[in-house]
């Protein structure tokens, strides 16, 4: 289940979430130029959990400070699929969200989502020394906003099962739902261990964000959109 679009337009251009977008892909694009190094920027600029919970910043990647790899890491992803996969994310649920707050309030928004969700991966695997990388914390935290405000919201969905392949319009609210039940799901896997999970997923720091999104909105959001 793939969601393709929102129904619901917005009443200003959503400069926040193009910049984020921009952004992200700007820093794939270098990454790629690196050539063999660009995995060297992925430990340099991830957040490695190891480092927050021994207050350390570990002798092989020391270039940044553990601290702000918190923020640097949303900015970096490890293939073309993840930074597809998120900026496809980013681009159907953010432009509503941010149409809700004020542009600066969005983007203090996102960060705040993308750090609670940094920190619940690192209570989640606190000795783990796999760099966390990726704008999906974050973007999960919009994702928790996007169904508190727009539950009725209409997503154009691509729809597949074996050979059936269709599109169709799914209220948010089973969209978001399905989402998050695959998270929880997954996330009972990965509790405790020493890394991400045996698929690389960082799913705690999804579960994370996607809380912080929901307690988060209600002081950001100016009005309360209700779609019916």
């Amino acid at each position: 289940m793939i969601p393709l679009k929102a129904n619901i337009p917005t009443r200003s251009f959503p400069v926040i979430t193009v910049l984020l977008i921009l952004a992200n892909c700007s820093v794939y694009i270098y990454q790629l130029s690196l050539g063999s190094m660009g995995r060297h920027l992925i430990y340099a600029l991830g957040a490695i959990p190891y480092e927050f919970t021994h207050f350390t910043n570990m002798p092989s990647y020391p270039e940044v400070a553990f601290p702000l790899t918190m923020l640097s890491s949303m900015f970096v992803h490890g293939g073309l699929f993840h930074l597809g996969g998120n900026m496809l994310y980013l681009w159907i649920f953010g432009v509503n969200v941010e149409d809700s707050m004020s542009h600066w309030g969005f983007i203090v928004f996102y960060l705040l989502c993308g750090i609670i969700a940094a920190l619940s991966q690192i209570l989640a695997s606190p000795n783990s020394v796999v760099p966390m990388v990726g704008a999906s914390g974050a973007i999960s935290g919009i994702l928790g906003a996007y169904l508190l405000l727009y539950p009725r919201a209409k997503i154009l969905t691509l729809f597949f099962f074996v050979f059936f392949v269709k599109m169709v319009e799914i209220p948010a609210m089973f969209v978001l739902g399905f989402w998050i039940i695959v998270q929880l799901l997954n996330s009972t896997r990965t509790l405790g261990s020493t890394g991400a999970g045996g698929d690389g997923v960082a799913w705690m720091a999804h579960i994370g964000g996607f809380s912080a999104g929901l307690l988060l909105v209600q002081f950001f959001c100016r009005r309360k959109i209700s779609v019916h």
